[in-house]
């Protein structure tokens, strides 16, 4: 997020806050910051966040909470935790088992008229990046009718960073790399109503998802294999692509024979998304990638944050990778 907003022409970086890491440098955490190195890292308290237009949260589940509730309603809060974002307690309780604090704005400006929703609110509750990079995957075709959101099967690959920065000994360079394997097995894994969520508000009734991620040797990126029933002619399942994705600013569908690839969307706020239809099984199979750490969270976040300042909506992101 920070390294994003360096770049925003628009943004001036007030007080940066932590926990345990309060009273260090931040260029102890994050030398790659380099005009920010030099910053004090300051305690999250009222009394620092005090004057801030906007407040970013980055917090551990079920925290968020607490420090927005003393933010007045005038500040823009922007939580890229998963505290607001799902609208039935009862899932809440489920996959969190904490209690429910409630449901801000979904920032994910693609949805059909979020963007007018996310323009007139002070509070915005980020996705999480498997949910954005399955939604956008198969948008298309649940807003054109191609499918109907029952036995929609996805696999997602994700790199490391996915899982933050604390040390696992499953996430260890030498156990991850050369290794693939998965996790959140058997409809588990946290984002699951969040998918679900997305796909009812495109339409689908009573959806269902079979939802398997990965962990790759990779430290950024995510790729989805989203594949569903559907009776749609390859032909049209390109048209609505296309058309759907005509005038996004960073959904870049790619040109047949083409597929996603994660290197081509590293550092970048794009997603690039392509459609086939399966014969055999008669399933449309949708592939979508972007970078989770930027469109999959911080990207996200900058974009809607755009939107609610009255901003243009790329201002500060690029849909330039950088690859190799």
């Amino acid at each position: 997020m920070l390294r994003l907003l360096l770049g925003h022409p628009d943004v001036e970086i007030g007080a940066l806050t932590a926990n345990a890491s309060a009273g260090s440098l931040l260029g102890a955490h994050h030398p790659h910051l380099v005009p920010l190195a030099g910053r004090e890292v300051l305690p999250t308290t009222p009394e620092v966040l005090a004057g801030h237009d906007v407040v970013v949260l980055a917090l551990p589940h079920g925290a968020s909470a607490e420090v927005a509730a003393q933010l007045g309603p005038d500040v823009l809060v922007v939580d890229a935790g998963a505290d607001f974002r799902l609208a039935d307690p009862a899932q809440w309780q489920k996959f969190y088992g904490t209690p429910h604090a409630g449901t801000w704005p979904y920032g994910l400006p693609e949805l059909p008229g979020n963007r007018e929703i996310l323009a007139s609110t002070r509070r915005i509750a980020v996705p999480g990046c498997y949910p954005t990079t399955v939604t956008l995957a198969l948008l298309p075709a649940l807003t054109a009718g191609l499918v109907d959101g029952h036995d929609v099967v996805v696999a997602a690959a994700s790199g490391s960073s996915g899982a933050g920065k604390s040390l696992k000994a499953n996430l260890l360079g030498a156990e991850l790399f050369g290794s693939a394997s998965a996790y959140g097995v058997g409809g588990v894994h946290r984002h699951v109503p969040e998918i679900l969520q997305n796909f009812a508000r495109l339409g689908a009734d009573d959806p269902s998802v079979s939802f398997t991620p990965l962990l790759v040797p990779m430290a950024r990126g995510i790729l989805a294999v989203v594949t569903a029933p559907s009776t749609a002619s390859d032909a049209d399942m390109r048209a609505a692509y296309a058309g759907a994705y005509a005038d996004e600013p960073f959904v870049h569908v790619l040109p047949v024979g083409q597929w996603p690839q994660s290197q081509h969307v590293i550092g970048s706020n794009a997603v690039h998304v392509q459609v086939a239809r399966d014969d055999a099984a008669g399933r449309l199979v949708a592939v979508a990638t972007l970078d989770n750490l930027c469109k999959g969270t911080a990207g996200g976040a900058v974009q809607s944050m755009n939107l609610a300042l009255g901003l243009p909506e790329i201002r500060g992101l690029t849909t330039v990778g950088v690859a190799p």
